[in-house]
């Protein structure tokens, strides 16, 4: 398994119906220009590749990891267990998924000892922000990449609440 020696991120997912919802990471990590790898990576069906991956992660120059899974949801934490660096959880709400509720508390429950940052349900985009925001500790201009897009947002919510204002106060 070759890992470009430029990424940072890997965005990684127990299978291809995950994409759908993991594009989301890949989409803001292409906004801040933060170099990822991608793969679908199985506990289950490619425990193998999942070994490799992981624990030759920090080796290949990643960084962070982010994870996504569906149903039983072991891929972040089986991860987690094999590295050092951090990971984040997507609990992913899968066709087999109990309304999404076992992927979340799957990643959600880990044992002390292997921590995993968990993320919402289908929430891919928070954790390619998180990864950002870890990267960001040790790269001033990703730093400021990051006011700005929170700065942006406070924009965005002012004008929203001043065009309701004015609907109701005009």
């Amino acid at each position: 398994m070759e890992i470009s020696l430029r990424a940072h991120v890997a965005v990684v997912m127990g299978s291809q119906s995950d994409w759908e919802v993991m594009q989301e990471a890949t989409n803001i990590l292409q906004t801040f220009e933060v170099p990822f790898w991608v793969d679908i990576v199985s506990a289950h069906r490619t425990p193998h590749k999942m070994f490799q991956f992981a624990q030759n992660a920090a080796k290949n120059g990643l960084k962070v990891i982010i994870a996504g899974a569906g149903g039983a949801a072991h891929l972040p934490g089986m991860i987690a267990s094999l590295t050092t660096l951090p990971v984040i959880g997507v609990p992913i709400k899968s066709s087999n998924s109990i309304d999404g509720w076992d992927s979340v508390l799957s990643i959600l429950q880990m044992p002390n000892g292997v921590p995993v940052a968990t993320v919402a349900l289908n929430a891919a985009q928070n954790a390619g922000l998180l990864a950002i925001q870890i990267l960001a500790i040790a790269d001033n201009d990703l730093a400021l990449k990051l006011t700005d897009y929170k700065q942006k947002l406070q924009e965005k919510v002012h004008e929203q609440s001043q065009k309701i204002r004015a609907f109701f106060y005009s």
